[in-house]
């Protein structure tokens, strides 16, 4: 393959490292991420990556030995941290966009991640790649409701993985652009429920996560969605399994 159009821009390592030092303990994991210094692809780490990954981090004892897939993946660092905690991990992303995979594999690559499966899919496709897919517990996808145009192809794919594996959550980050962008719509026609996250309930209110300086002063949100249910508080017990906070709303 001829990589010369891909690996051309100027590539630089971001080191970001997650802590826990809570209950007389002081665990910590640094992941490497390259970011490809070109505008044509963005493939940098973004504020919604450093608050999914801080969840991940933050969840890591429920991770080891899951089956994890990020969709949109690009510098993959929620997928790399899944994976640093135990996780099975399929990073996948556009399989139009050669580079953004190329960039996935740099990312394990730079990790020593070497059992991490890169897959070509694209949103609203239904793609033999994508029905093949193994059983899934949990489906990664950090900024990907960017464009208003790409939110139902984005949700048919998560909404076609959740009825195959209709135990799974699919785990998401958004950044606020614009008051005028909503899901709800999209989430009721395809018989989703989604709940949102506070923050705090993950130490993720702060402007500097993982020694960066992200999410700095954008406004993100996480959220947590599902397959419809009769009672939407199933979902937020299993999320919160050992007496965590249940601060949450329905998105």
């Amino acid at each position: 393959m001829d990589h010369s159009g891909a690996e051309t821009p100027s590539i630089a390592h971001k080191v970001l490292t997650f802590e826990d030092t809570k209950e007389n303990t002081q665990e910590s994991l640094s992941v490497s991420i390259p970011e490809v210094l070109d505008p044509q692809y963005g493939m940098y780490v973004w504020p919604c990556a450093v608050v999914l990954a801080q969840y991940l981090w933050t969840r890591r004892e429920e991770l080891k030995d899951k089956t994890v897939l990020e969709l949109g993946a690009g510098v993959s660092l929620p997928g790399v941290v899944a994976a640093r905690c135990g996780a099975k991990v399929i990073l996948s992303d556009s399989a139009k966009t050669p580079p953004l995979l190329e960039n996935c594999r740099r990312s394990c690559e730079a990790n020593g991640l070497r059992d991490v499966v890169v897959l070509g899919l694209t949103w609203g496709e239904v793609s033999p790649d994508l029905v093949l897919l193994p059983k899934l517990d949990v489906i990664l996808g950090s900024d990907v409701f960017y464009e208003p145009q790409d939110f139902e192809d984005v949700l048919v794919t998560v909404a076609f993985l959740l009825r195959k594996n209709p135990r799974a959550q699919f785990w998401t980050t958004y950044q606020e652009r614009s008051a005028d962008w909503s899901i709800e719509p999209l989430l009721r026609r395809w018989k989703l429920n989604c709940v949102n996250i506070q923050l705090e309930n993950f130490d993720a209110d702060k402007s500097e996560l993982a020694g960066s300086n992200l999410p700095g002063r954008h406004s993100v949100q996480m959220m947590i969605i599902t397959l419809e249910t009769e009672d939407c508080r199933t979902v937020t017990d299993q999320m919160f399994p050992r007496g965590r906070s249940r601060e949450t709303t329905r998105c």
